[in-house]
């Protein structure tokens, strides 16, 4: 991206970003060939965006031990940069202590990532002051995409206050709105409206279990500077890493919706509204939700796996499987809702990027 004004501009107006997983072989070793199609895939469905090292492509990449989170960012930098996606919009995934977070930036950056996602699970004991403080030595390196995480994978209870106080720092250009929590989710747009910065930071959902809900939502929390509602432009999601082009005209509809008359936008609204809920049944049996979320990123990898996208459906961590009866919920979400998969666009792709070598 040239500038931090054109970057905003582009999150604005609103984009399918995809939580990128992580291809890896029956033996657990990094499938780059995997990774590829995967990142190809995404570009190909109209995402306008790929998270890298972000909670769906396994925080555990971020282990210098393991020595892929360098060779995981370039891929996709790589593939987007190199085919006619070069507007992509890629998101690094920063993760750990001050120290930790300033060296991944520096890093993303680099490489040629134009906004970092900064995961705040290494800052559960520290208090609000320096959580903001660690978010402002990151986004004095890169452009920062504020990441509300839930507790129940890592992430951490904040306050009003804090995102207001997120909101006033200057290099802030979206917020990630994840934790699962309507009370939550609207301590963020909250702050978000009374900060007066309507017009610098977008509003992403990551509320993976009302995707729909939130993109079709207009928040009037009172007179705001922009003279306009809240609005979630897009999404960064890990539901978006599985049926990505079903998402991406999906996000299509949702933006659409505001622009109709009110007769057809009551009636479009009705059939979205019918959809949220059958996504929401289907992100519970690849979340996992039954099981605390044990199975999130192996339920996306089992998705994947099975439309043959992916070589196998392995995590880093060998505790980190399907739970008992996941599968089964994953089949019968498939069954019910053939409408919201992308198997048959999914085939036909494949089939392209083998005649095309």
């Amino acid at each position: 991206m040239e500038n931090i004004e054109a970057l905003r501009r582009q999150l604005l107006e609103g984009l399918v970003i995809p939580a990128h997983p992580l291809a890896l072989r029956k033996d657990r070793s990094f499938d780059e060939v995997s990774q590829a199609r995967l990142s190809r895939y995404y570009l190909d469905c109209g995402a306008g965006g790929l998270a890298v090292g972000v909670h769906t492509t396994q925080f555990a990449i971020h282990d210098p031990r393991v020595g892929l989170l360098e060779p995981v960012l370039r891929l996709a930098c790589e593939i987007a940069r190199g085919r006619s996606h070069r507007d992509t919009v890629l998101v690094a995934g920063l993760c750990g202590d001050t120290q930790q977070v300033t060296v991944e930036a520096e890093l993303a950056r680099s490489i040629g990532y134009d906004v970092g996602l900064l995961s705040l699970g290494a800052m559960k004991d520290a208090s609000e002051r320096d959580v903001l403080d660690h978010c402002l030595r990151a986004s004095e390196i890169i452009p920062l995409f504020g990441f509300y995480l839930q507790p129940a994978v890592g992430g951490r209870v904040l306050s009003y206050r804090f995102w207001r106080d997120f909101c006033e720092l200057p290099n802030v250009v979206a917020i990630k709105i994840a934790p699962f929590n309507r009370y939550q989710t609207l301590d963020v747009v909250r702050a978000l409206h009374d900060s007066h910065r309507l017009d610098e930071i977008a509003l992403y959902t990551g509320n993976d279990d009302s995707i729909l809900v939130d993109l079709c939502s207009e928040y009037f929390l009172g007179e705001t500077h922009a003279n306009r509602p809240v609005r979630f432009q897009g999404g960064l999601l890990g539901h978006w890493a599985c049926w990505t082009h079903t998402a991406v005209e999906l996000h299509r509809r949702c933006q659409r919706v505001f622009k109709l008359s009110p007769d057809e936008s009551t009636t479009e609204l009705r059939e979205l509204l019918r959809l949220s809920h059958q996504i929401t049944d289907m992100n519970a049996a690849i979340f996992d939700a039954a099981n605390r979320f044990h199975g999130c990123i192996a339920g996306i990898q089992e998705v994947l796996y099975g439309q043959g996208l992916i070589e196998s459906n392995c995590c880093l961590d060998e505790q980190e499987t399907l739970s008992p009866g996941q599968a089964e919920e994953i089949d019968r979400v498939q069954r019910l809702y053939p409408h919201l998969i992308d198997d048959m666009y999914v085939s036909r792709w494949m089939d392209g990027q083998e005649k095309n070598g």
